[in-house]
């Protein structure tokens, strides 16, 4: 199994366990997580890349893998992926270099 499949089934499988509890604070902040990323006044592709270099700065690998899939999906090329990462690497310093590597590495699943 692939790291993203392997990633994507995790994340599916917890999210129904955590909805399945059916607590409301949990299911409003799914709402809006959701809805902050619908599109706005910003596309959709600007704030999964705003989304990708806050996840990098925050250090959160599993946020990041989320953006990476999402701005794959919404066809943003790894130039632009880059650029977006190059901007959080800019940002947060060399902290975030470590969440940088690992960032690329799930990158390339992607060519796979």
């Amino acid at each position: 199994m692939s790291k993203i499949q392997e990633f994507n089934d995790y994340r599916s499988r917890m999210n129904e366990r955590i909805m399945a509890a059916d607590n409301l604070v949990i299911k409003r902040f799914f709402n809006l997580d959701t809805n902050a990323y619908a599109e706005g006044a910003l596309d959709v592709r600007s704030k999964e890349l705003i989304g990708l270099a806050c996840s990098m700065v925050l250090r959160c690998d599993d946020c990041v893998k989320y953006h990476i899939g999402k701005c794959v999906e919404l066809g943003i090329s790894k130039e632009q992926i880059t650029e977006g990462m190059s901007i959080a690497l800019l940002i947060g310093g060399s902290i975030v270099i470590p969440h940088l590597r690992r960032a690329v590495e799930y990158l390339d699943e992607f060519d796979k």
